[in-house]
């Protein structure tokens, strides 16, 4: 596959250079690391700050929910890899206005690792941090096994609700406690429907052969619930929403956020008739969407396909959505 890149190697840098170039109103780097981005007027006194992190490969994803009303900082690592926890613990530094530091991320065993050692590093500085994974997706483990389900784009909601509250002047308690909510009340199921190509090596991340599908897939390529022949999109659309709405135990009179997510080679027509379908299914079960999402939020590069998020509502949940936000890819309110 064609690539517009320079060399493979300096990927991540010129990427995140470029992100600071063209926002730099937004963000910034806070030392010579360039892999640590931080939001232009941080640290910010006694407001808590946000960390979040990963690999790249999955923009707008961390880097692009730096900025107010959202994250304070990101840490990045190669495609499809941890940063360091070194790198972790500078961006915890530059954010740190004296009110304490979330560590909001994805359940990733190199992620946890790394951002365990920084916090680690942080208590060592006396600064007080706070731990929320995100672990959304429903096709990774099952409900009684949630804890150890991977976190994919329904972090987003996270970010946004950690993010107003922080904002607001909450406790790190508080903070960790609006995201953790929000965890807690998000379900995300994945389509794929073609591989990552990964631009160290130009080769696909995994197999699918044409004309099939896979459901529940992971945003690294990892293994799904089922794969078969490619359906329609109103399938698709049943396949992704029937078990969220089990797995959070809607019902008739319930209240939900959707976010209709493309995986980075899929148009956004084809977005717009999933969500048309998903929309149909929610009437159809009595639920309300108050808020909704459709475009590219969590990617795996090229990957061809889409993701289904649920968010169950009450009215504190829906007023941390609502709050102001701006980020290089994100604007709310």
């Amino acid at each position: 596959m064609k690539k517009l890149i320079n060399k493979p190697e300096n990927f991540v840098d010129e990427m995140i250079e470029g992100i600071i170039l063209a926002h730099p109103d937004m963000v910034r780097t806070p030392g010579e690391d360039k892999r640590i981005m931080v939001r232009a007027d941080a640290p910010r006194k006694d407001r808590v700050g946000i960390v979040t992190g990963g690999g790249s490969g999955h923009l707008p994803l961390f880097k692009g929910y730096v900025g107010a009303g959202l994250c304070s900082a990101v840490a990045i690592g190669n495609v499809f890899s941890s940063p360091s926890s070194d790198q972790i613990f500078q961006a915890t530094k530059a954010v740190d206005g004296g009110a304490g530091v979330l560590y909001l991320y994805g359940n990733y065993g190199g992620d946890v690792f790394n951002f365990d050692l920084a916090a680690d590093l942080a208590e060592l500085e006396d600064i007080e941090t706070l731990t929320v994974l995100g672990r959304d997706d429903v096709a990774s483990q099952p409900k009684e096994r949630s804890a150890d389900r991977r976190g994919v784009a329904g972090i987003i909601f996270a970010y946004k609700a950690a993010g107003a509250a922080a904002e607001r002047g909450d406790s790190l308690k508080e903070v960790a406690a609006a995201a953790e909510d929000i965890i807690e009340n998000t379900a995300t199921m994945g389509i794929g429907l073609s591989p990552t190509i990964l631009p160290t090596t130009g080769k696909a991340s995994f197999d699918l052969p044409d004309g099939e599908m896979e459901i529940g897939i992971g945003i690294h390529g990892e293994p799904g619930i089922h794969r078969g022949a490619l359906e329609t999109a109103d399938e698709v659309a049943e396949r992704l929403m029937r078990p969220l709405v089990e797995d959070l135990g809607l019902s008739s009179g319930d209240r939900i956020a959707v976010l209709v997510n493309g995986m980075g080679a899929t148009p956004l027509e084809e977005l717009y008739v999933l969500y048309r379908k998903v929309h149909r299914i929610a009437e159809e079960l009595g639920l309300t969407v108050e808020k909704r999402y459709v475009g590219e939020y969590a990617t795996s590069l090229e990957m061809a396909g889409a993701s289904l998020s649920l968010l169950k509502l009450d009215d504190e949940r829906l007023a941390l959505l609502n709050a102001p936000a701006s980020s290089p890819f994100f604007r709310e309110g």
